[in-house]
């Protein structure tokens, strides 16, 4: 059976976007028992309070939520199990040095299969207050004012 090729989201956590802003971005492997993976496949995980935390000089997934594989058995995995993210070590250094240094956080952004291998988009993030969250919503607004002045304008309307 060929390998599968390409990108396939999984879940992605729209939220995170909002609630902080994302100043960096990795991509990492994850841990994963056989049931995870299958009920990955299936389309069903929750990215909704998780977060990446360092222990021991690894990173590790809090908070994300895999559901029971319905097949499964005995083997079954707990669904909101830590799970060990896979990077290269200088990444890992890296990422470590920036949340310990400045205070950031790690988010996990999207889960996704490429090539056959599950993945996960992980985004170095600031925290973002009430007032940046209004900012962030007025430029938008007016980003579409002015996209729907063009549109009507190059449409002849006005």
């Amino acid at each position: 059976m060929p390998r599968e090729q390409g990108r396939k989201v999984v879940a992605s956590n729209r939220k995170a976007r909002h609630d902080y802003s994302i100043l960096d971005t990795v991509e990492a492997g994850m841990q994963l028992t056989g049931t995870e993976v299958k009920s990955l496949r299936l389309g069903r995980a929750s990215l909704v309070d998780a977060f990446a935390q360092e222990r021991n000089g690894e990173l590790f997934l809090y908070g994300m939520h895999i559901p029971e594989y319905t097949q499964g058995t005995w083997t079954n995995h707990e669904p909101r199990r830590t799970r060990k993210l896979l990077l290269n070590r200088l990444e890992l250094n890296r990422l470590i040095g920036k949340t310990r240094e400045a205070g950031l956080t790690l988010v996990p952004l999207s889960i996704y299969f490429k090539d056959g291998w599950a993945k996960v988009e992980l985004g170095l993030a600031r925290g973002k207050r009430d007032y940046d969250k209004r900012q962030d919503m007025a430029k938008r607004d007016a980003n579409r004012e002015i996209n729907r002045a063009l549109s009507r304008r190059t449409k002849g309307r006005e």
